[in-house]
């Protein structure tokens, strides 16, 4: 009986396989590569652009700095005075937040991304009121990337200042409620903030950012609503909040 020889493979199919294997981890490492060079760009490289806009910004606008040796004696609560709108993409004034160690930002006219947002800049709404008006003044800004500054809105709690200087006013605000929203629910920024149609009677604040932080944070939106506590003009001083103090309550101050 015949021998039978068995031939050994001779690896072809093998070796094409493993070169084409080879060929796809190249290119994977390759987009991996890339994909960490875009996220260091989003998270960091365009915060670097974005505050070095919005310091020269600040410093064009030539807005009042806070002073401990000149703080206001008197604040004021009557009916404060109302700048009219700007044009769009116009910085106009500064919105100051001590809860986020005293972070200073630009408020422009407008929420276009790339004229506004992208500037470290919070976007006035529009079709919402000007600050100190009876109505909604609402704001948006980013949460990450070009220059995040409403990065730590979370940390906010309810009575804490936000600080608005438009023109010659400050206007002070204080923190009433925080919650996550879905993107459809644009009755935050309605005249009463969740209550669409409704006439407003008080001078209100709104922030609006993106939430949460990570790579869906266009899942929801963060939303703080707060209310006109005091104002006073430029030339009187600095808000007692800025410097760590508290100005009297409405009773006291009647009194």
């Amino acid at each position: 009986m015949p021998t039978v020889r068995h031939r050994a493979p001779s690896g072809r199919r093998g070796g094409g396989a493993s070169a084409v294997v080879g060929v796809l981890g190249e290119i994977l490492i390759t987009l991996g590569v890339l994909l960490g060079l875009y996220v260091v760009w989003q998270l960091w490289w365009t915060d670097v652009q974005a505050d070095r806009v919005q310091a020269q910004t600040l410093q064009e606008l030539d807005a009042p700095t806070p002073d401990a040796a000149d703080v206001a004696v008197q604040v004021r609560r009557d009916d404060p005075p109302v700048m009219e709108p700007p044009a769009a993409g116009e910085v106009f004034g500064t919105l100051q937040v001590p809860r986020w160690d005293d972070a200073v930002m630009p408020i422009a006219e407008g929420t276009d991304k790339r004229e506004v947002l992208d500037k470290a800049e919070a976007g006035h709404y529009p079709e919402t009121v000007m600050p100190g008006d009876v109505g909604n003044f609402a704001l948006a800004g980013h949460r990450m990337t070009y220059g995040a500054i409403f990065h730590r809105v979370e940390e906010l709690e309810p009575d804490d200042p936000l600080v608005v200087q438009a023109g010659d006013v400050w206007y002070v605000y204080r923190v009433t409620d925080m919650r996550a929203v879905q993107p459809s629910q644009v009755e935050a920024v309605a005249p009463v903030p969740w209550e669409p149609g409704v006439e407003p009677t008080e001078r209100l604040l709104t922030l609006t950012t993106c939430h949460p932080i990570g790579l869906n944070s266009l899942q929801q939106r963060f939303i703080v609503n707060a209310r006109l506590d005091y104002w006073l003009p430029v030339a009187d001083g600095t808000p007692p909040d800025l410097v760590g103090q508290t100005a009297p309550p409405a009773d006291e101050e009647a009194s």
